[in-house]
């Protein structure tokens, strides 16, 4: 159960760094939703490994948002 949270999580957390984020937003939905739903797990591990998770804990929201900004900010600079 705890993967799908981090999937719903992180499709939404995808959704909104991409409206927040400026800039060409050129990719499509489903790419987007990806990164999202990777930041959130990047998020979930990378909290955990820095000891404000516990183990088997979902990273917040807001952690979710920051990690999906991340990454689609890491894309933009890798697709110039």
């Amino acid at each position: 159960m705890h993967i799908i949270w981090t999937i719903l999580i992180g499709f939404i957390a995808g959704l909104i760094a991409r409206a927040i984020l400026p800039g060409n937003n050129s990719m499509g939905f489903i790419l987007t939703v990806v990164l999202g739903i990777a930041g959130s797990l990047v998020a979930t591990y990378a909290g955990q490994a820095l000891g404000l998770y516990a183990a088997g804990a979902g990273a917040g929201f807001i952690a979710s948002v920051i990690g999906a900004a991340l990454l689609l900010g890491v894309w933009h600079l890798v697709a110039r």
